[in-house]
């Protein structure tokens, strides 16, 4: 019998030592008991048969490297313990609040910033969003909720759709937007249910995916995606620079490219954020700022994504 997206989800959750991952070369037990290794049977498959499988890796392999922890890299590097409003609810920038829907992920990036997150105390607990709610309802120059995590497409669709459905009453809200790598870690999730659910919101849909490299965009995360773009969701794709992974031009114009096909729009290109046990993937400003100029030189305006860093504190994305 087929696993459904959920039951290999719930696998890779409980899996604290994935066998694809122990095998790799350089897994380092002491990194992994620092943040959990989270991995799908599907990603793991589509890295073995990627052409280039090695970037793929690095993003998700402990290593003896995050046991490092140099000055200037903290829990917390984008502030958001400090911009949380109600549990679960971060409102930092005009117009627009985000959600913590959930603690999970289906895949653990090891250059995560919220890899130190108390999701256990402040994420908004499934099917009771009253505070948020409330929250966002008392505000009416907010406009778009932002669902994040963790991945917000770890929860169930009936659990999206109640929460949608509150949202639903708030008249000032026109946006839902979803920030996920579900379609690309487990393309499955993006099944009938989704579909049937997907289609009945009434708001303006937009879909964030999370790709740093050409390799993750396997067959299966393309038709996953391409069923996202005929259920008329807006597709946009942010990476973050991240080095020995994507800390080229080329990769990145291949990127934008294969993106595009997919009818994909480049979003954000973030600066690393510098968050504690991941140093090890930082770029520096100045290497980063000379990628993005050949990556102008490169590609149309369109297909350049906007080179950005989260400052703490700040109204808005720092450009670089």
């Amino acid at each position: 019998m087929t696993a459904t997206w959920q039951q290999e989800l719930k696998q890779a959750l409980r899996n604290d030592h994935p066998t694809g991952l122990i095998n790799q070369p350089g897994y380092d037990p002491a990194a992994a008991g620092l943040f959990a290794p989270v991995i799908t049977d599907t990603l793991l498959q589509a890295i073995k048969q990627a052409t280039d499988p090695a970037p793929l890796w690095r993003q998700f392999l402990p290593i003896q490297a995050e046991q490092k922890n140099p000055a200037g890299y903290v829990p917390d590097p984008v502030g958001d313990a400090a911009a949380t409003q109600v549990p679960g609810l971060i409102h930092k920038y005009h117009g627009r609040v985000l959600l913590i829907a959930s603690g999970s992920c289906a895949v653990n990036c090891r250059y995560c910033f919220r890899r130190h997150f108390p999701y256990r105390q402040s994420y908004a607990p499934r099917n009771q969003w009253q505070a948020s709610i409330d929250y966002i309802q008392a505000d009416d120059s907010i406009h778009e909720v932002i669902l994040s995590g963790g991945d917000p497409l770890t929860l169930s669709t009936k659990q999206l759709a109640g929460l949608t459905a509150q949202l639903a009453t708030i008249d000032h809200v026109k946006t839902l937007r979803i920030h996920s790598r579900m379609p690309v870690v487990l393309p499955a999730r993006i099944d009938d249910e989704f579909h049937t659910w997907a289609e009945s919101l009434s708001c303006h849909k937009v879909m964030v995916l999370h790709v740093n490299h050409p390799s993750e965009l396997s067959p299966a995360a393309r038709t996953a995606i391409a069923r996202l773009r005929k259920l008329g969701f807006v597709l946009l794709n942010q990476s973050v620079m991240l080095h020995g992974i994507n800390d080229q031009a080329s990769t990145l114009a291949q990127l934008s490219h294969q993106l595009f096909e997919q009818g994909v729009l480049p979003y954000y290109l973030h600066q690393f954020d510098p968050v504690q046990n991941a140093a090890h993937f930082a770029v520096s400003p100045a290497r980063t700022r000379a990628i993005h100029q050949q990556l102008m030189q490169q590609l149309p305006g369109y297909l350049v994504p906007k080179l950005v860093q989260e400052v703490a504190g700040e109204p808005h994305k720092t450009p670089l």
